[in-house]
């Protein structure tokens, strides 16, 4: 093991929801733990690993458009573990000279990452809970590597539902909206259940013994994060109706809709 997941207390008995969304992924940083407890989601819900793969595509989409809107200043809070076609990536195809900060709580997701990206001279990794926003924002390292005063794209990709109502999500997608300038852009995406109630509970009981609780919103309760913002077409739908050139859908997915929102809202 890692010494450096020892010292920032790696614990490997408690399933890890970004371990867990790698496996999802077909990765392999995750442990017995968190494939015991993925599987036991996946009888629930088990178009899971076909919407997390639609998030990684939304993800290239939303942030080559957004490069090609000329944002060259890229915020991706919830980051998680470092995978193929990383935010920084694809940015650089369109605009080389972008700079990327990437944020996450997670002591596992910080070390990989650290140690991956530390030849990545446009990229720093930041220690931050979505939760208090504050923090990310005020943070030395962000602030010196992002210019507030030039657009920037926030990006909350598949991180809200894991944050309850009581810590009020949408006042922290306020607090990130307030804070960049005129022309930036959040982009989001958010698990919906309206077609599938009865998984919520058990979904929700198997996340309250991992890392961070699940939350099983419906899409009336996820459209109100873009208030304020101007959203940008197709408004807010399934992942992979944004924007998307693909000729073939996997009929699991249709056969779900709505199950995983996404938009990008620009800043006015």
């Amino acid at each position: 093991m890692d010494p450096r997941l020892l010292r920032v207390g790696f614990n490997p008995n408690i399933p890890n929801s970004a371990r867990m969304y790698d496996y999802f992924l077909g990765g392999k940083n995750n442990l017995p733990v968190d494939r015991a407890a993925a599987e036991m989601v996946l009888k629930y819900v088990p178009e899971i690993p076909i919407g997390i793969r639609e998030n990684r595509e939304f993800l290239c989409r939303a942030v080559r458009f957004l490069a090609e809107q000329g944002v060259h200043q890229f915020l991706d809070i919830g980051a998680g573990l470092p995978t193929q076609h990383n935010v920084h990536q694809v940015a650089a195809e369109v605009v080389p000279e972008g700079r990327t900060v990437y944020v996450d709580n997670d002591p596992q997701v910080l070390v990989h990452a650290r140690a991956l990206l530390q030849d990545s001279p446009n990229v720093i990794v930041a220690a931050g809970d979505l939760r208090r926003p504050g923090e990310i924002l005020r943070d030395p390292a962000v602030r010196a590597h992002l210019d507030f005063d030039r657009p920037i794209a926030v990006l909350l990709l598949a991180i809200l539902h894991f944050i309850p109502d009581g810590d009020d999500p949408a006042g922290i997608v306020r607090t990130l909206r307030a804070a960049v300038a005129p022309g930036s852009f959040l982009a989001l995406s958010h698990v919906v259940v309206d077609e599938r109630p009865e998984a919520v509970a058990p979904v929700e009981r198997i996340y309250q013994n991992a890392s961070t609780p699940f939350v099983g919103r419906l899409s009336s309760e996820v459209e109100p994060f873009f208030t304020g913002l101007d959203l940008v077409e197709p408004g807010l739908v399934n992942l992979h109706e944004w924007r998307s050139d693909a000729q073939v859908i996997d009929p699991l997915l249709e056969k779900s809709k709505p199950y995983f929102l996404c938009g990008v809202g620009k800043v006015r």
